[in-house]
C-alpha cells in the first residue's frame, strides 16, 4: 500500500510541476530543468534548450524558471504560472475523485497553497503583495511570511486534532 501511495505522489508531483511548465511556456517565460528527483544526476537529456533530468532520489519534482523573466510579466501571469501546478492537481483530484491518486492531489494542493516559506501560495502572495504595493517592503514580506507559516501551523494542527477526535 505504501509503494500504492509513493506512486501516486510521484505523479502528482510530476503533474503539479507540468501544470507550471506549461503555464511558464504559455506565458513566454524560460524553462532551463524540468525534474524529477533530487540528488545527482542520474539520466537526462537536452531538448529544444531545455535540461529534462531524473536524479538519484525519485521522490520530488521541480520546474527551473527564469524568474527575472517571470517577475516582468503582468501580474495576471505571474499568479496563473505560480498557482498553475495546484490547479493541475486539483483538476486531476476532480477527475479521479475517491482514489489514491486523488487524495494525493488533494493533499499537494492544499499544501501548496498555503503561504509557507516557498510554496505555491507564498510566491503568490509575494508577488500580489508587490504588485499591489508597486515595491518591495522587507517589513510587509516579513510579516506575510511569519504570520503565513503562524496560520498554517494552527491550520494544520487544528487538522490533526479533528482528525483524532472523529477517529
Amino acid at each position: 500500500m505504501f509503494v500504492s501511495y509513493a506512486l501516486c505522489f510521484l505523479l502528482a508531483l510530476v503533474l503539479h510541476e507540468m501544470g507550471h511548465f506549461t503555464a511558464a511556456r504559455a506565458c513566454r517565460v524560460s524553462i532551463t530543468e524540468f525534474g524529477v528527483g533530487w540528488g545527482r544526476r542520474f539520466l537526462g537529456m537536452r531538448v529544444s534548450g531545455i535540461d529534462y533530468v531524473l536524479r538519484a532520489w525519485p521522490m520530488g519534482a521541480y520546474v527551473r524558471l527564469d524568474l527575472r523573466e517571470l517577475q516582468e510579466r503582468p501580474l495576471a501571469q505571474q499568479v496563473l504560472v505560480l498557482l498553475a501546478g495546484i490547479i493541475v492537481n486539483l483538476v486531476a483530484a476532480s477527475a479521479t475523485n475517491g482514489t489514491r491518486f486523488s487524495a494525493m492531489n488533494y493533499m499537494l494542493a492544499a499544501t501548496n497553497i498555503l503561504p509557507l516559506y516557498q510554496q505555491d501560495g507564498w510566491k503568490c502572495g509575494m508577488v500580489m503583495l508587490r504588485g499591489l504595493m508597486k515595491r518591495k517592503s522587507r517589513f510587509v514580506e516579513w510579516t506575510f511570511t511569519i504570520t503565513g507559516t503562524g496560520l498554517s501551523l494552527i491550520l494544520f494542527a487544528a487538522f490533526v486534532i479533528r482528525c483524532f477526535k472523529l477517529g
